[in-house]
């Protein structure tokens, strides 16, 4: 699904943060999303109620959580990332069209659901691409979270840390025989530029 014209309201911002915490999801969708939880042993009864539940709740993102969980649990990777994709794209709205042209303030970084929402679905887009063997994208993904979070508050710079020494090891300027290698303890470090 593509965001756009979904017309966030002026109100929208706040419900959308709100419902980034799960709040706000009407009863049938969630009871749509409850059954589906409980058909997890049949993925093929519970697949429909989870795409119901989105039909009925497009710029919730609940309905796209669960949908993402279940195609990233199930291993079908493809699709995991399209309701990511679907997630970054209804969360983008939501934060609106100022959003991005600076880095979001460490307090909205912390606090500020929506921008969390956004910056964990880009980290989660990023493993999926690394995962999926689409590194470019990862890196682009990874220097997007890089600009929006440089004091690493959702953990993106791990990711950013595998990429490169993935990078290394292919590369043949590492030892695969040599531990981990260096991280940072904390944040981006000079060495995990994506």
């Amino acid at each position: 699904m593509n965001a756009m014209g979904l017309g966030f309201d002026d109100g929208g911002m706040a419900a959308f943060a709100d419902s980034a915490l799960g709040h706000g999801l009407p009863a049938e969708p969630a009871a749509l999303i409850a059954s589906a939880g409980l058909l997890r042993h049949r993925p093929e009864q519970a697949l429909p109620l989870l795409e119901r539940a989105r039909a009925l709740a497009p710029r919730h993102p609940v309905p796209l959580i669960a949908l993402y969980r279940f195609h990233f649990y199930g291993h079908d990777l493809e699709r995991a990332k399209a309701a990511g994709e679907d997630a970054l794209a209804v969360a983008r709205t939501a934060l609106g069209p100022d959003f991005g042209d600076r880095p979001p303030t460490d307090d909205e970084a912390r606090h500020d659901a929506a921008v969390r929402f956004y910056l964990f679905t880009l980290k989660g887009l990023a493993y999926l691409n690394l995962r999926l063997g689409e590194l470019e994208e990862a890196r682009l993904m990874l220097g997007e979270l890089r600009r929006l979070d440089p004091r690493d508050r959702v953990g993106g710079a791990l990711l950013a840390h595998v990429l490169q020494r993935h990078e290394a090891l292919a590369a043949g300027l590492i030892d695969p025989a040599e531990g981990p290698g260096a991280y940072p303890a904390y944040g981006w470090g000079p060495e995990a530029r994506p």
